[in-house]
């Protein structure tokens, strides 16, 4: 290495110790490093990080940055295809041989027969470099360099890159790191939760009060559904089950809480009388998505007499979102009357054989006490309960069932 490419070396060696440790992910990271690597006079036109992660669906992710303006975070699921890919990629060398790989696309030398060359001469690019990533677990990751220079990258080019690449693994390790137990968090106890968790809400008690529409999703028939099918098909039609929940939550700016055996507890947060119309709305909407994608897996389920049926019930009010359980361990969840009323009301909807309950809470937060039930003694109250009932095919695109628009719906659909 020549002396001006040892001073460069020192400076982004210095940068890595230094501002780059405070950088918060991958894409920022290599496009600062590729900003302080041109203007120095090492030409960088491509770089990317390759980097298998702990997650539920997603296999490996991938950083990319280009002098053509490109920007992406690419998450790899594990498929066939992408399985062909890997087979046939640079980073399969790098991540079973510990070794780098370079591909010459200049001066006549020998190209490998790898399935990024076709997409690297039609980018134009005319050398690359892919070197392997140490992480402190004994695991290796990937990083790639390209460049469109004339004559690729030199014999001192490649060893800066050689030079900076295990500090540059530390800080993606400690990234990686930081993005796993986000992750990880958001899977097993919710989005809010989990951003709670990593704000340090950690001890036993921290959290606090919120309002919230509060859903339970109950699946009915579990019990007989358990005894008819095989432990596979039981936990395919469940996962199904849940799928149709936390997708019609989330899409309506929901959260699942959690999976209580074979029901689902969600909370729509609201701040104002405002906002409350504009949970008791999506949650009303996301009972109406989750009965009718339940109702389509109903018929093309190929399993006989194996046919979900949800109640869905929605209570609004106060509840202490925190911390509950031992001393060893935690449950991050919702409490209080609210949570348990809610639940009650559920229990109605199979005894009232109706796929949607809600209190007088949410009829009043709509201003809709249209489908009045009645009102029904439940466990742990003393007072009787009032549930309505909004017919599905009232529920409208606001969330209301009484609306004119929504009541002409519901005669047509009678």
């Amino acid at each position: 290495m020549t002396i001006n490419a040892s001073v460069l070396a020192a400076d982004v060696m210095e940068w890595l110790y230094g501002e780059a440790v405070r950088i918060g992910d991958s894409l920022e990271l290599i496009a600062a490093l590729a900003e302080r690597l041109n203007a120095r006079g090492v030409r960088v036109d491509r770089i990317t990080t390759g980097i298998a992660i702990l997650h539920p669906n997603v296999r490996a992710e991938s950083a990319l940055w280009t002098s053509d303006g490109d920007r992406e975070i690419r998450r790899y699921i594990q498929t066939a295809e992408t399985d062909r890919a890997y087979e046939n990629s640079p980073l399969k060398v790098v991540y079973t041989e510990n070794r780098s790989v370079r591909i010459r696309l200049i001066g006549g030398a020998k190209v490998p027969d790898f399935g990024i060359v076709e997409d690297l001469v039609a980018g134009g690019y005319t050398d690359y470099i892919a070197l392997p990533m140490p992480f402190s677990d004994g695991s290796i990751k990937g990083l790639t360099f390209a460049t469109k220079a004339p004559s690729g990258f030199s014999g001192a080019e490649v060893s800066l890159f050689e030079t900076i690449i295990r500090p540059l693994a530390l800080i993606c390790e400690m990234q990686t790191l930081k993005r796993t137990a986000h992750t990880l968090l958001e899977t097993y106890v919710g989005q809010r939760a989990g951003a709670q968790v990593l704000d340090g809400t950690v001890h036993r008690g921290d959290g606090e009060t919120i309002s919230a529409v509060v859903g339970f999703f109950d699946l009915r028939g579990f019990t007989e559904l358990s005894n008819e099918l095989p432990g596979d098909k039981l936990i395919a039609l469940l996962n199904s089950y849940f799928d149709a929940v936390t997708r019609a939550v989330e899409a309506h700016g929901g959260e699942v809480l959690k999976f209580i055996g074979d029901e689902v507890m969600a909370v729509f947060p609201f701040s104002c009388e405002v906002s409350a119309q504009q949970a008791a709305r999506q949650a009303l909407l996301a009972a109406r998505d989750a009965v009718e994608t339940i109702a389509e897996i109903n018929r093309t389920c190929c399993e006989k007499n194996a046919e979900l049926k949800v109640g869905i019930a929605l209570h609004a009010g106060n509840v202490f979102f925190g911390n509950v359980g031992a001393e060893t361990r935690l449950d991050f969840t919702v409490v209080g009357p609210v949570v348990n009323l809610a639940s009650r009301i559920a229990g109605l909807t199979r005894d009232l054989q109706q796929d949607v309950l809600v209190s007088e809470a949410i009829a009043d937060i709509m201003g809709c006490r249209a489908g009045l039930m009645g009102a029904f003694q439940v466990k742990g109250f003393e007072e009787p309960v009032s549930v309505f009932m909004p017919p599905l095919s009232a529920i409208g695109s606001d969330g209301n069932w009484c609306s004119e628009a929504a009541s002409a719906r519901a005669l047509d659909a009678n």
